[in-house]
């Protein structure tokens, strides 16, 4: 709202045009206060699985049930709690989960993620889930919400409440809480030890900083390439492996906030058909990050880079999230945005930040109420 003021410890006070983006400059403190509420002298939730022990020991497969932004959590949580815990992931809309038939010989645990915990279709698949005799965990920015208080068991993100419609902060509270909790499944089933969890929680703890320092430079680069693409009538969002999470919610911030068609899909999907709508009119943007330390991610980049590639040779116009000091992605790119490096699991976190700024500078630029988008709502209570 017009007035707005944030006074974070890194920033001089400053007057903020609109909730929106009042609230993307909170998130360091969003995600400092989600952990560190959520951690006590390395362990993590305390107490907040007491009721599930059981299940959570036996689980072997979990299914995330959410809608909307949330949804895009999950499925950046799906690759967290693979790739960590080794554990099987399937990830569901809500409003989906309750026409779907029973789940035959497994004894899934069910996940349900909602920043207001009174999303109507994500309490159905909660109950429907318990109904069935799965044990429920909730994500939920509100601690007395419905989803909360039906939960077997409830994790609660500190992002405080958001005033504009569209989900920034609490959007990455929910990624920072699903690694956490895919840190909790990783040692529950001995996937990692005790110390290397320990360094991991070190590093998500760095990331607060890390994004504290990049925000004044996203939010002019951002604002530079909303002013280079404002015309745009439809963009593609390109991202691989956790990075296509990314790719969905950033497609959904532009739709949202513009009234512009904007799609996300895998990198490699757009060989498959979406090619056809590459020309010198049409904003592509990539994610094109990766740990160096991590083979499988390293792979998933440079067949980003040929994506990249291909896109330049038909005439695309590229917006590319890269790593910081990358400049082989400079050759294909019309506008770059860098990022730190941080761990495969981590890069989400930083890449979404200059994807929202994108889409809060195109729809200012494009005249929308960012705060309150046409037909939108905070929470979708009627199925």
């Amino acid at each position: 709202m017009p007035g707005d003021e944030e006074k974070g410890a890194n920033f001089a006070p400053r007057r903020f045009p609109h909730a929106m983006l009042r609230e993307i400059y909170e998130q360091p403190l969003a995600i400092r206060e989600t952990i560190e509420r959520n951690v006590e002298r390395e362990i993590i939730f305390p107490g907040s699985f007491r009721e599930i022990e059981g299940a959570l020991a036996a689980c072997k497969r979990v299914i995330i049930a959410a809608s909307g932004s949330s949804r895009h959590a999950g499925l950046a949580g799906e690759i967290m709690m693979e790739d960590l815990a080794g554990v099987l992931v399937d990830v569901e809309y809500a409003s989906e989960y309750c026409c779907r038939s029973t789940h035959a010989a497994t004894n899934p645990m069910v996940l349900v993620i909602t920043q207001s915990g009174e999303t109507a279709d994500t309490i159905a698949a909660q109950r429907e889930a318990q109904k069935r005799g799965a044990a429920t965990i909730a994500i939920s920015n509100v601690p007395d919400s419905t989803i909360a208080r039906e939960a077997s068991a409830k994790l609660i993100t500190y992002a405080s409440p958001e005033r504009a419609i569209p989900a920034t902060k609490s959007f990455t509270a929910q990624l920072t809480t699903l690694y956490l909790l895919s840190l909790v499944l990783a040692r529950q089933r001995r996937q990692i030890p005790s110390d290397a969890i320990s360094t991991l929680l070190g590093l998500l703890r760095e990331i607060p900083a890390k994004i504290e320092k990049c925000l004044p430079a996203w939010d002019g680069q951002a604002r530079d390439s909303a002013r280079l693409f404002r015309h745009a009538k439809t963009c593609l969002f390109l991202g691989r492996g956790v990075h296509y999470a990314i790719a969905r919610e950033g497609a959904l911030k532009l739709k949202e906030i513009s009234y512009i068609q904007a799609e996300g899909m895998p990198a490699g999907e757009i060989l498959h058909g979406p090619n056809a709508l590459l020309d010198e009119k049409l904003p592509v943007v990539v994610i094109a990050t990766h740990d160096s330390r991590d083979p499988d991610s390293v792979l998933r980049y440079q067949k980003t880079l040929s994506i990249l590639k291909y896109v330049k040779s038909r005439q695309g116009r590229a917006i590319v999230i890269a790593l910081e000091g990358d400049r082989e992605v400079l050759s294909f790119s019309d506008q770059v945005i860098q990022i730190p490096r941080v761990s495969e699991l981590l890069l989400p976190i930083l890449e979404i930040i200059p994807l929202q700024l994108f889409a809060y500078h195109f729809g200012v630029l494009n005249g929308s109420n960012v705060d309150h988008p046409r037909n939108l709502v905070k929470a979708v209570v009627t199925e």
